[in-house]
């Protein structure tokens, strides 16, 4: 199941496992996959920790980081986290703050207690984003750092490729690939609208050739819907160099998810 991917990376299994969750990059990057901890919903100094207790548990075991970083965003150019939460705040409409108070009163829904409430705007843009990369690349076994929404920023690419690592880019669409593969990305992961998170509108087994038709040489990972040996095996077969999972790793006994929650997605 080698793919030149795989070898690079210097994994067994060219299946890379996107999760919040540290305990399942471990798992899956010891057990010859390669895991990637989504960054958004962490401060960077929170990353920091996690990424420090990931290193302390991976072995030898390569593994990466995902951030999100949009082509385009209100309050693009901010450097200041606080400054841009309460500038986005400032855009929402009364009438909805409102709307949102009766629901959640007539319901009888309590307020969150403070140290469970967690920030509204974490890790879109450079603000949060830029810090979170510098800190995922300070660490020697993180060797992919992926961004997953729109082309990463020039300086980004150029940081990643100075620390000698890899960089990947979500698309929804060959044109998008186009662009990922024009800026110097060097993974594209292509991710049909099967697939759990935000996606494009074209599906999965007529999004991954259109793809692979763009890039060329360029490796790309197949998304959206893959959760089974034969998906997997379809798409390398098509030509992807290894797919890229999400949703099925929330489903695994190392993921951090209520049971409430775990058990709705088998029933």
């Amino acid at each position: 199941m080698q793919t030149d991917l795989a070898k690079t990376l210097g994994i067994e299994f060219p299946i890379f496992a996107f999760t919040h969750c540290r305990d399942v990059v471990v798992a899956v990057s010891k057990a010859g996959g390669f895991g990637v901890l989504g960054a958004v919903g962490f401060t960077p100094e929170q990353l920091e920790v996690e990424l420090d207790w990931i290193d302390e548990h991976i072995g030898d075991a390569p593994y990466g980081v995902d951030i999100v970083i949009p082509g385009k965003y209100e309050g693009m150019g901010a450097t200041d986290a606080d400054e841009l939460e309460e500038q986005l705040k400032a855009m929402i409409p009364q009438e909805h703050r409102d709307f949102v108070q009766k629901l959640l009163a007539d319901h009888d829904v309590p307020d969150l207690p403070e140290e469970e409430r967690m920030r509204e705007l974490i890790g879109f843009g450079t603000a949060i984003a830029g810090p979170q990369a510098e800190i995922a690349l300070s660490h020697e076994k993180v060797k992919l750092l992926a961004n997953a929404l729109g082309t990463p920023p020039p300086d980004v690419i150029e940081n990643v490729h100075s620390k000698g690592k890899l960089i990947a880019a979500l698309c929804g669409s060959p044109a998008q690939a186009a662009r990922h593969k024009a800026a110097g990305v060097d993974i594209v992961i292509a991710q049909g609208t099967e697939g759990g998170g935000h996606t494009g509108e074209i599906g999965s087994m007529v999004l991954w050739p259109e793809v692979l038709d763009v890039l060329g040489d360029t490796p790309m990972l197949a998304a959206g819907g893959v959760g089974s040996g034969r998906q997997m095996a379809a798409a390398l077969a098509m030509g992807a160099q290894g797919v890229w999972t999400g949703s099925l790793w929330l489903t695994v006994a190392e993921a951090d998810v209520p049971p409430a929650q775990m058990q709705s997605y088998f029933d």
